[in-house]
């Protein structure tokens, strides 16, 4: 790999293009960022790969992450047609995100935060008898009851129920007087009342 101080060329655009959709190594992402801070062109490359990179986001997973199989048969055919030893990438390790009181009785294990869009997934429990503040959706919300009974407004969800809510719109009132688990994905700017 060239350092930063190297003239823009065709393997800094494919660094780039690594860099963009996370397929450098471990060992690599560093020299990359520094070539980016270094490198004008590199810096606008990156940014007109963003929006084509943020499309993939919608995609199903299964779609954009090749199955481990098909890595592996990549890495193999590489490093056939090269010459050299097949390159693996390294396995993203996952770890169970913690619980976090965020008010008393509310809890939230976050799994997703997206600040550019002010947006979160995250699993929410309420203790029984828990009231959440009425609020008003500054986003689409989404929420799937994995567990225990919730009511929000007039209408009580039982586990595996789902209900959203529009941008603009209000929950009153939404508690649980036996407690509940959901999955919930909604913007970060909603206004608490």
């Amino acid at each position: 790999m060239r350092s930063a101080s190297d003239r823009h060329g065709p393997e800094h655009s494919n660094l780039v293009l690594d860099y963009a959709l996370q397929a450098v190594s471990a060992s690599d992402v560093s020299v990359v960022e520094e070539n980016l801070s270094a490198c004008a062109d590199c810096r606008q490359e990156m940014e007109a790969l963003r929006p084509i990179v943020d499309a993939f986001l919608s995609w199903p997973v299964d779609v954009v992450r090749p199955s481990p199989a098909l890595k592996e048969r990549l890495a193999q055919r590489i490093a056939a047609e090269t010459g050299r030893e097949p390159v693996m990438p390294e396995p993203r390790r996952w770890t169970e995100p913690e619980w976090k009181q965020v008010a008393s009785g509310i809890f939230c294990k976050l799994l997703s935060n997206d600040p550019e869009r002010g947006r979160v997934s995250m699993l929410v429990r309420l203790a029984p008898g828990t009231d959440y503040p009425p609020h008003r959706h500054a986003g689409v919300e989404e929420l799937h009851l994995l567990y225990g009974e919730l009511f929000v407004d007039d209408k009580k969800l039982n586990p595996g129920d789902y209900i959203r809510a529009e941008a603009g719109s209000s929950d009153q009132r939404v508690w649980s007087e036996t407690g509940c688990t959901c999955f919930l994905t909604t913007s970060t700017q909603d206004e608490i009342r």
